[in-house]
C-alpha cells in the first residue's frame, strides 16, 4: 500500500510545481511547467 501511495504523490508534486512555475515564471522555465502539468495529468489518468 505504501508503494501505491508514493506513486500518487509524484503526480501531485509535479502538478503543484507546474502551477507554481506558471505563476512565478522565474521559478522554472515555462516549458518545464507544461511538462510537469502533463506528467501529473498522465499520472492521474486524465490523459493516456
Amino acid at each position: 500500500m505504501s508503494l501505491n501511495l508514493s506513486f500518487k504523490l509524484l503526480p501531485i508534486l509535479a502538478l503543484v510545481l507546474g502551477i507554481a512555475s506558471i505563476v512565478a515564471p522565474r521559478f522554472l522555465n515555462v516549458f518545464v511547467a507544461i511538462f510537469l502539468i502533463a506528467y501529473a495529468l498522465v499520472g492521474f489518468g486524465f490523459i493516456r
